[in-house]
């Protein structure tokens, strides 16, 4: 049998894989808008080996939070974006020291392109000095996209934003906040909404979403 009517027959057996979920992440790139490009194509950091189960893929999500959720899993380092249907978006991020992190529900107050950075003074203080407002760019520790978490109408000082650092997906360090791959963290941002419903669970209160083989594009 031809090498193209073996791959057209078995792709054809896919759906009646039973255990099998054939689970096809979103392009990495598609949501990049012109500027996007512009910036990215010379950032001025090393684009880093992300470990493949930190990579975007969609999987079967169990869970009963309802469809346009993010739910932040801080133990296992992913984030969620739950899709109808039993499916959510399962990105790498790196989270904050335990000490540092924020955990419940909140909600997206603000979203925000490439985002200047106005450095908190408990950051000025531990980790600066720093300028009093950092410009959006490739070098800003924000990266291309903020989501920004509110609690009512007050403003958690959390966000989940790009980074310039991607070397640390999958780690825990010292800030606070979701750093996210910058393609990522554009893709998210184009699918979430205003006022959409955050969960960040705490430490030791894994999500436990377990992802059959998948794969990722």
């Amino acid at each position: 049998m031809p090498r193209v009517s073996i791959a057209v027959f078995l792709a054809a057996l896919l759906p009646l894989g039973g255990c099998m979920q054939a689970t096809l992440s979103p392009s990495t790139d598609a949501s990049m808008t012109p500027r996007d490009r512009q910036l990215l194509a010379h950032a001025p950091y090393a684009q880093a080996n992300v470990p493949e189960q930190y990579l975007r893929h969609v999987v079967d999500y169990p869970r009963k939070e309802q469809p346009g959720t993010i739910l932040v899993d801080t133990d296992a380092r992913y984030l969620y974006y739950v899709l109808p249907d039993g499916k959510a978006i399962r990105y790498g991020v790196a989270v904050g020291e335990e000490a540092m992190a924020f955990s419940g529900v909140a909600r997206v107050g603000r979203m925000a392109e490439w985002p200047d950075w106005v450095p908190t003074a408990e950051i000025q203080a531990r980790l600066g000095p720093y300028p009093a407002r950092v410009p959006g760019g490739p070098a800003n520790p924000l990266g291309a996209r903020g989501i920004y978490l509110y609690v009512g109408n007050k403003d958690t000082l959390y966000r989940i934003h790009g980074t310039n650092q991607p070397e640390y997906i999958g780690q825990a360090i010292s800030s606070g906040c979701i750093r996210m791959r910058n393609e990522d963290v554009i893709d998210l941002f184009d699918r979430v909404k205003l006022n959409a419903t955050v969960v960040v669970l705490p430490p030791g209160q894994s999500a436990q979403v377990e992802a059959g083989p998948s794969w990722r594009g």
